[in-house]
């Protein structure tokens, strides 16, 4: 007798991604439900999910973690897979995850996710394979309430499925910089209330670090300038983390 595959929601959160957000659900009509959590679009995201059927609950913004959970909350069942509006589900990927649902061996899944950077997918270094745990029961797991950095956290052990997940982002390299500014100082603001420390050490090590690991042992350089401009992004965060943490350090002790 053939294995009854568990039903599968798709919990997606948006801010006007109309323009991203087709070709993300394009990718997921094999799909039995899907529910957008949205944070006030304007520019027409709501109305193109609804035309894919999918269920639409407007919510202000609550950071990263709360509103992809809230979004896991929403949906009708308990196996949920989490996507952004810039992410694609290969057809391999979807292959596998079918496959897995059939006879779940375990309620948590990863994979790896592939990024496209300056035109190219990155296939090395620290842009793959950027392994997401993104497809769990919703009983055994859920996102941390990070508002930066968010993750699945669960107790279950994490299996592992072939089939990329396409992250296909449109936005320019400015606005890739802005936000990696505001995620940096999210980031330092979250280090120094974990009662983390920053030192001259780690400001001036950090990127040397990230470089060598990224850029030379796991090959960045094979994915050619933009590997090479990848890394000197990624470096650079490493040490803005640690400056702005430096920098609220000594805001706050000038205060006292």
């Amino acid at each position: 007798m053939p294995a009854t595959r568990q039903p599968l929601s798709i919990a997606i959160i948006t801010l006007n991604a109309a323009s991203q957000l087709a070709a993300c659900l394009d990718s997921v009509r094999f799909a039995d439900d899907i529910v957008v959590i949205d944070s006030g679009s304007t520019d027409g995201t709501q109305a193109l999910a609804a035309s894919y059927g999918a269920r639409v609950i407007e919510q202000d913004w609550l950071g990263f973690g709360p509103q992809k959970q809230l979004a896991v909350e929403a949906a009708r069942h308990d196996w949920v897979l989490c996507l952004d509006a810039d992410e694609r589900v290969s057809p391999a990927l979807q292959a596998s995850i079918k496959n897995a649902l059939n006879n779940p061996s375990t309620a948590a899944f990863r994979f790896p996710r592939c990024n496209r950077f300056l035109g190219r997918y990155l296939k090395h270094g620290e842009g793959y394979p950027d392994w997401s745990l993104r497809l769990f029961d919703r009983r055994q797991a859920r996102w941390s309430t990070d508002a930066v950095h968010e993750k699945v956290v669960t107790e279950a052990p994490v299996g592992t499925l072939t089939g990329d997940l396409l992250h296909d982002s449109a936005e320019s390299l400015a606005t890739y910089l802005t936000k990696q500014n505001r995620y940096t100082t999210l980031a330092a603001e979250m280090a120094l209330q974990a009662g983390k420390r920053t030192s001259f050490a780690r400001i001036a090590l950090s990127p040397l670090v990230r470089f060598i690991k990224f850029y030379i042992i796991r090959q960045g350089f094979r994915d050619g300038l933009p590997g090479l401009i990848h890394i000197a992004i990624g470096c650079f965060n490493s040490m803005m983390k640690y400056s702005k943490m430096l920098e609220r350090r000594n805001t706050d002790a000038a205060l006292r």
